[in-house]
């Protein structure tokens, strides 16, 4: 078996997750997010772009309910020993067969919780679930107890995250050795994924973010290359992953010359990396390290620039996305606690002079402040 943690961890987490249960007083959980997935069992496969659901009931046993092309990949990589395979039938879909299911494992009239939000469940899913079960099971929304437990970082998983920083500096560096005037987007960020792959590294959750120019200002990744010019900027948002586990960085290197307001909008942006630094740690919430980034950056007159939003949790992702709950924006009352994996982004885009500026870092929080988990500068880079 591919399994990522030892058989004790899976059980340790287990019994979180059945205690949270008992307490929303819940017969069964309804788990259809990835990273649900994974964390309770080591299952590990992109085949939640179609339907699968992992039930969890109170008595901590599970079934899976997938494709058959997931039979052997749950067998390899997971803890699962039962798995039920549904069957393709023309227009119509799984949900019936998964009541079917929930029938035979004596879930009728019980309590169920879902995981709604969740890339592993469609809105047409969702909607076809709520109607099948309508009458059959008292359904309620618990996309946010897995997450809440995920978000604190094990002894193991903090292993991982340490290795997928060493990928992403490496990711970094391999990147920065190909920036130069004349120099091919697709260069850079061939270097940049290859260095985490040949580090034994994976695929992140989502494409590494590349623009130069006047696409140095997205804060997506589009399809589309460019050489860099002799007077350039370049923005870079990536991530070093490891068993899954993300540690994302950013940064704007230029070519040839900082102008003047470059220069500028890298002072701003250090000093509110150094303001959220302050904040977060245990005492404090998500909320206040936006405010601390959004006062020093609105201090300075750059409010128009910034973003509602500086940076989210990390942990073990999947496809379309790395950003893992919760966020940093304002009034956000989750606290800080140690050994969180925080990915703070100083994000900085002036339309009005085309100028663009980001600095961000990933960091395990401690009793005390957080622990950068980069080696980089945090220096201006101008090649």
């Amino acid at each position: 078996m591919a399994l990522h943690f030892e058989r004790s961890e899976f059980d340790e987490r287990l019994q979180k997750v059945l205690a949270d249960m008992k307490d929303r007083k819940l017969d069964a959980m309804l788990l259809f997010a990835p990273e649900s997935h994974f964390w309770l069992t080591g299952y590990d496969t992109f085949g939640f772009c179609f339907f699968q659901c992992l039930i969890l009931k109170k008595d901590g046993s599970y079934v899976l309910f997938t494709r058959a092309p997931d039979l052997r990949q749950a067998h390899h990589t997971s803890i699962i020993e039962d798995i039920r395979i549904w069957v393709d039938r023309g227009e119509g879909s799984p949900i019936g067969q998964l009541k079917d299911l929930l029938f035979d494992l004596d879930l009728l009239g019980s309590q169920l919780g879902v995981e709604y939000d969740t890339h592993g469940l469609s809105g047409r899913n969702s909607r076809l679930l709520d109607e099948a079960l309508r009458s059959f099971a008292e359904l309620q929304d618990a996309s946010d107890l897995i997450p809440r437990r995920r978000v604190v970082k094990s002894p193991a998983e903090i292993a991982y995250v340490r290795k997928a920083a060493e990928l992403a500096d490496e990711a970094y560096r391999a990147g920065e050795a190909e920036i130069r005037a004349g120099a091919d987007e697709g260069r850079i960020l061939a270097a940049m994924q290859g260095a985490v792959l040949a580090g034994g590294g994976d695929y992140p959750g989502n494409e590494f973010i590349i623009g130069s120019g006047m696409d140095a200002l997205l804060c997506r990744y589009k399809s589309g290359r460019r050489q860099l010019g002799a007077k350039d900027q370049l923005t870079l948002e990536f991530a070093g992953v490891y068993r899954h586990y993300h540690v994302a960085l950013m940064r704007t290197v230029l070519t040839g010359e900082a102008t003047p307001r470059h220069i500028e909008l890298h002072e701003a942006a250090t000093a509110a990396l150094a303001a959220v630094e302050e904040v977060m740690r245990p005492g404090n919430t998500f909320g206040d390290v936006f405010d601390a980034h959004a006062g020093e950056m609105d201090r300075r007159n750059l409010m128009p620039h910034r973003l509602n939003a500086c940076g989210y949790s990390l942990g073990a992702r999947f496809a379309p996305s790395w950003m893992d709950w919760p966020m940093f924006y304002r009034g956000n009352k989750v606290g800080i606690e140690p050994n969180m994996v925080l990915f703070a982004h100083m994000i900085l885009m002036d339309s009005e002079t085309n100028t663009a500026m980001t600095l961000g870092c990933t960091y395990l929080t401690s009793e005390a402040e957080p622990r950068p988990l980069s080696e980089l500068s945090r220096d201006l880079v101008v090649r």
